[in-house]
């Protein structure tokens, strides 16, 4: 037999109140006395009263849930761990706040587009969350249009229009490439990931600065796609190059385990060879062999403050960007001196 759902109705009865009083003091409205109010929090306390997400969303004008649209193959989402530490971030947030993620994936950015447009127009979310930014970003404008409110993750600093949670990397960049030249590299490259993205220019981009502060050239630059297949790919260009480079900077992590693994199978030694460093910090790091040397972010830490950020600005409260503690480097074992016919 199933248990009768309680409802407002009961909780009123048994605090001896007007339905709408119950409403008042349920969802912290005025019009009610304080005497009122916890008399009908505790008539609800013993009914363990669970109030109707329907009823609060046509009351409030509220979805009580936030979008996000992942603009990745599908297959990403199993292989990448950035992503379940984002959400799980997230989702540490939005059930203390009553409200739920809506996650959709996207193969392209017209697919991610049209998701979010019918998110926003089926009143299904209050807000979303933008990942894996591109320049001049066509998203941006269509979510500003439609009223939305959006959260980037690590936005340009100059994308006023934008709220944007972000974590610098350049600094920890910076280090990995003191401590190649501290170890007598003097030609590293680069495994990029998808060019369009932001993150991707951001960390190409501190590559770049920290050998100019050396006076080195960059060393070969590989254009990948933040996979294990694409770091493998990278791996066989890498390896033909008349000036093979005696140390690489991968773009994440996943595509810096493909290129060890590939220049394992071609017979190169990590890092006697080449050394490898990565940029996330995800555990399949750690049990790789050698353990990756790596630039640590904090993608559950993002997803947090991302989700914190996105509520206040749907519920009126004034915000400012997020800029959580710098990425670190980790120093492990893909890592080591230049060969010596290098130095």
């Amino acid at each position: 037999m199933v248990a009768k759902r309680v409802t407002i109705v009961d909780v009123a009865m048994r605090a001896g109140v007007a339905v709408s009083s119950a409403s008042a003091a349920l969802n912290g409205r005025p019009g009610v006395s304080q005497k009122t109010r916890e008399r009908v929090q505790t008539a609800a306390a013993d009914l363990s009263f669970v109030p109707s997400l329907r009823a609060q969303s046509l009351s409030s004008k509220h979805a009580f849930a936030v979008g996000l649209v992942v603009q990745r193959n599908s297959d990403v989402l199993e292989s990448d761990p950035f992503f379940g530490a984002f959400i799980a971030g997230v989702e540490t947030v939005l059930p203390h706040y009553g409200y739920a993620l809506v996650l959709h994936v996207g193969a392209d950015r017209e697919d991610a587009a049209s998701r979010y447009r019918g998110m926003a127009a089926s009143r299904r979310i209050d807000g979303a969350f933008l990942l894996d930014l591109e320049a001049n970003d066509p998203r941006i404008k269509q979510l500003r249009d439609l009223g939305m409110p959006t959260v980037g993750i690590n936005a340009n600093s100059d994308e006023a229009s934008l709220a944007s949670v972000r974590q610098d990397s350049a600094l920890a960049i910076n280090s990995a490439v003191d401590h190649l030249v501290g170890l007598g590299h003097r030609l590293i490259a680069h495994v990029s990931g998808s060019p369009q993205y932001v993150h991707s220019q951001q960390r190409m981009q501190a590559w770049r600065t920290s050998l100019e502060r050396w006076a080195l050239p960059p060393g070969p630059l590989v254009q990948g796609d933040f996979t294990y297949d694409g770091g493998q790919r990278a791996a066989d260009v890498l390896v033909q190059c008349r000036d093979r480079p005696t140390a690489v900077i991968c773009a994440n992590d996943l595509s810096a385990v493909g290129l060890i693994r590939r220049l394992q199978d071609l017979g190169l030694d990590v890092p006697a060879d080449i050394s490898v460093v990565g940029i996330d910090g995800i555990e399949l790091g750690t049990y790789l062999r050698p353990s990756l040397t790596t630039v640590r972010t904090a993608p559950h830490l993002l997803g947090e403050r991302a989700a914190q950020l996105l509520l206040d600005i749907i519920h009126g409260q004034p915000v400012v960007d997020v800029e959580i503690t710098p990425a670190e480097l980790v120093l492990r074992e893909s890592t080591g001196a230049a060969p010596t016919e290098a130095v």
